[in-house]
């Protein structure tokens, strides 16, 4: 049981929430400050390092740095600090290691060159809906 306090109006804490739900978390941060093509793979199958990766793009390295300190700066406010950040002063490739997700945050080009989602291609790819879908469909419920 957590015994962390929540505040009015605070998200719930992140400590001991399962793979999936940290996932998720971080991919709604990642979507909130406009990510692009923000992947969530299941990878727990094909390598023992971590159960998650998430991977994005940045639209310039001043993006790619803000959504990794973002990432950092809201988990952390629900009680979940990486237990390594790597490429702080990077500006193709940040990586956040949250053990059970691994998130990254590549340039476009750094992107195509790594080419994870290939890499990884028979990981199972996780949906989760956007901001966007979240309110089309708020809008067609209330039609």
């Amino acid at each position: 049981m957590n015994d962390t306090p929540i505040l009015p109006g605070a998200l719930p804490s992140l400590s001991g929430a399962a793979p999936a739900e940290l996932a998720h978390a971080i991919f709604d941060v990642l979507d909130e400050k406009n990510a692009e093509d923000i992947r969530v793979l299941r990878v727990r199958d094909q390598t023992v390092i971590t159960d998650y990766f998430v991977i994005c793009s940045g639209r310039s390295s001043t993006q790619v740095r803000s959504l990794g300190g973002e990432v950092e700066f809201k988990i952390g406010q629900r009680g979940v600090s990486p237990a390594h950040f790597e490429g702080r002063d990077n500006n193709n490739w940040i990586v956040l290691d949250y053990s059970s997700v691994i998130l990254h945050i590549f340039s476009r080009e750094s992107r195509e060159f790594y080419n994870l989602e290939k890499l990884y291609g028979d990981a199972e790819e996780i949906r989760f809906s956007t901001i966007d879908e979240r309110a089309e469909a708020g809008e067609s419920e209330q039609a």
